[in-house]
Protein backbone atom coordinates (compact mmCIF):
# COMPACT_ATOMS: atom_id res chain seq x y z
CA UNK A 1 0.00 0.00 0.00
CA UNK A 2 1.61 3.25 -1.16
CA UNK A 3 -0.14 5.94 0.88
CA UNK A 4 1.45 9.23 1.95
CA UNK A 5 2.24 9.33 5.71
CA UNK A 6 -0.48 11.92 6.47
CA UNK A 7 -3.18 9.70 4.96
CA UNK A 8 -1.85 6.65 6.81
CA UNK A 9 -1.94 8.54 10.14
CA UNK A 10 -5.51 9.70 9.46
CA UNK A 11 -6.64 6.19 8.55
CA UNK A 12 -5.22 4.98 11.86
CA UNK A 13 -7.00 7.74 13.77
CA UNK A 14 -10.36 6.93 12.16
CA UNK A 15 -9.90 3.21 12.83
CA UNK A 16 -8.99 3.81 16.47
CA UNK A 17 -12.20 5.82 16.90
CA UNK A 18 -14.19 2.97 15.32
CA UNK A 19 -12.62 0.48 17.72
CA UNK A 20 -13.38 2.68 20.73
CA UNK A 21 -16.95 3.09 19.52
CA UNK A 22 -17.38 -0.68 19.16
CA UNK A 23 -16.00 -1.22 22.68
CA UNK A 24 -18.58 1.15 24.12
CA UNK A 25 -21.38 -0.27 22.02
CA UNK A 26 -20.55 -3.78 23.22
CA UNK A 27 -20.94 -2.59 26.83
CA UNK A 28 -24.29 -0.95 26.09
CA UNK A 29 -25.61 -4.02 24.23
CA UNK A 30 -24.43 -6.33 27.03
CA UNK A 31 -26.33 -4.12 29.46
CA UNK A 32 -29.45 -4.53 27.32
CA UNK A 33 -29.15 -8.30 27.63
CA UNK A 34 -28.26 -8.40 31.32
CA UNK A 35 -31.05 -6.01 32.32
CA UNK A 36 -33.88 -7.29 30.14
CA UNK A 37 -35.72 -8.77 33.13
CA UNK A 38 -35.61 -5.59 35.21
CA UNK A 39 -39.08 -4.07 35.50
CA UNK A 40 -39.38 -0.95 33.38
CA UNK A 41 -35.93 -1.37 31.79
CA UNK A 42 -35.39 0.83 28.74
CA UNK A 43 -32.83 -0.50 26.25
CA UNK A 44 -30.21 1.83 24.83
CA UNK A 45 -27.80 1.86 21.95
CA UNK A 46 -25.10 4.15 20.71
CA UNK A 47 -26.00 6.53 17.88
CA UNK A 48 -24.51 4.34 15.13
CA UNK A 49 -25.76 6.34 12.13
CA UNK A 50 -24.70 9.61 13.76
CA UNK A 51 -21.21 8.19 14.28
CA UNK A 52 -21.04 6.92 10.68
CA UNK A 53 -22.06 10.36 9.40
CA UNK A 54 -19.31 11.98 11.49
CA UNK A 55 -16.73 9.62 10.02
CA UNK A 56 -17.99 10.21 6.47
CA UNK A 57 -17.80 13.96 7.04
CA UNK A 58 -14.29 13.73 8.47
CA UNK A 59 -13.03 11.67 5.55
CA UNK A 60 -14.73 14.01 3.05
CA UNK A 61 -13.14 17.01 4.76
CA UNK A 62 -9.77 15.27 4.59
CA UNK A 63 -10.18 14.70 0.86
CA UNK A 64 -10.99 18.40 0.35
CA UNK A 65 -8.49 20.06 2.68
CA UNK A 66 -5.97 17.41 3.80
CA UNK A 67 -7.13 17.71 7.42
CA UNK A 68 -9.17 15.27 9.43
CA UNK A 69 -11.87 17.13 11.32
CA UNK A 70 -14.48 15.48 13.53
CA UNK A 71 -17.65 17.52 14.11
CA UNK A 72 -19.53 17.36 17.42
CA UNK A 73 -23.17 16.27 17.28
CA UNK A 74 -25.99 16.06 19.79
CA UNK A 75 -24.77 12.72 21.22
CA UNK A 76 -21.08 12.68 20.29
CA UNK A 77 -18.42 15.17 21.41
CA UNK A 78 -14.75 15.27 20.55
CA UNK A 79 -12.37 16.57 23.17
CA UNK A 80 -8.67 17.26 23.56
CA UNK A 81 -6.05 14.59 22.88
CA UNK A 82 -8.41 12.50 20.74
CA UNK A 83 -10.99 11.94 23.49
CA UNK A 84 -14.52 11.12 22.38
CA UNK A 85 -17.60 11.31 24.63
CA UNK A 86 -20.64 9.39 23.41
CA UNK A 87 -24.08 9.59 24.97
CA UNK A 88 -26.26 6.47 24.50
CA UNK A 89 -29.75 6.92 23.10
CA UNK A 90 -32.98 5.16 23.94
CA UNK A 91 -33.61 2.32 21.50
CA UNK A 92 -37.34 2.64 20.81
CA UNK A 93 -37.45 -0.35 18.46
CA UNK A 94 -35.77 -2.62 21.02
CA UNK A 95 -38.10 -1.28 23.74
CA UNK A 96 -41.12 -2.22 21.63
CA UNK A 97 -39.70 -5.70 21.07
CA UNK A 98 -38.84 -6.12 24.75
CA UNK A 99 -42.44 -5.32 25.66
CA UNK A 100 -44.03 -7.50 22.97
CA UNK A 101 -41.61 -10.36 22.24
CA UNK A 102 -38.67 -10.83 24.65
CA UNK A 103 -37.24 -13.70 22.58
CA UNK A 104 -37.11 -11.53 19.46
CA UNK A 105 -35.62 -8.72 21.57
CA UNK A 106 -32.84 -11.05 22.69
CA UNK A 107 -32.19 -12.12 19.08
CA UNK A 108 -31.92 -8.45 18.08
CA UNK A 109 -29.36 -7.76 20.81
CA UNK A 110 -27.32 -10.84 19.86
CA UNK A 111 -27.40 -9.86 16.16
CA UNK A 112 -26.21 -6.38 17.06
CA UNK A 113 -23.42 -7.78 19.22
CA UNK A 114 -22.28 -10.01 16.37
CA UNK A 115 -22.33 -7.13 13.89
CA UNK A 116 -20.46 -4.93 16.37
CA UNK A 117 -17.84 -7.65 16.94
CA UNK A 118 -17.30 -8.03 13.20
CA UNK A 119 -16.85 -4.25 12.85
CA UNK A 120 -14.26 -4.28 15.61
CA UNK A 121 -12.36 -7.24 14.16
CA UNK A 122 -12.17 -5.58 10.74
CA UNK A 123 -11.04 -2.25 12.23
CA UNK A 124 -8.41 -3.98 14.42
CA UNK A 125 -7.03 -5.87 11.44
CA UNK A 126 -6.83 -2.67 9.42
CA UNK A 127 -5.03 -0.93 12.31
CA UNK A 128 -2.52 -3.77 12.45
CA UNK A 129 -1.95 -3.59 8.69
CA UNK A 130 -1.57 0.20 8.89
CA UNK A 131 0.89 -0.21 11.77
CA UNK A 132 2.96 -2.63 9.71
CA UNK A 133 3.09 -0.13 6.84
CA UNK A 134 3.76 2.97 8.94
CA UNK A 135 5.46 1.53 11.99
CA UNK A 136 3.29 3.96 13.98
CA UNK A 137 1.68 1.50 16.41
CA UNK A 138 3.71 -1.22 18.13
CA UNK A 139 2.15 -4.60 17.34
CA UNK A 140 2.22 -5.81 20.95
CA UNK A 141 0.37 -2.75 22.26
CA UNK A 142 -2.32 -2.22 19.62
CA UNK A 143 -5.17 -3.16 21.97
CA UNK A 144 -3.88 -0.88 24.75
CA UNK A 145 -3.54 2.06 22.37
CA UNK A 146 -7.03 1.58 20.96
CA UNK A 147 -9.11 1.45 24.13
CA UNK A 148 -8.13 4.51 26.13
CA UNK A 149 -9.74 7.50 24.43
CA UNK A 150 -13.49 6.92 24.05
CA UNK A 151 -15.89 7.41 26.96
CA UNK A 152 -19.56 6.92 27.65
CA UNK A 153 -21.23 10.14 28.66
CA UNK A 154 -23.72 9.28 31.39
CA UNK A 155 -25.37 12.69 31.32
CA UNK A 156 -29.08 12.94 30.53
CA UNK A 157 -30.12 12.62 26.90
CA UNK A 158 -30.81 16.35 26.41
CA UNK A 159 -28.64 18.35 24.00
CA UNK A 160 -28.22 21.24 26.45
CA UNK A 161 -26.40 18.95 28.92
CA UNK A 162 -23.52 18.58 26.44
CA UNK A 163 -22.37 22.19 26.95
Amino acid sequence: MDLPPLIQDNIGEVLVKIIGFTDLRRSVLHGNIHNLHLPGYTPQDLPVLEFAEILNGAVSEHMRSQRLMFQDTVHIRFGPNGAVHIRPVIDEYAKTLLDSDPDEYLELQIDRLLENTLNRIVAEQLVRQNAEVTGSLPQANVNEVMTGDVFLDDSPSRPESMD
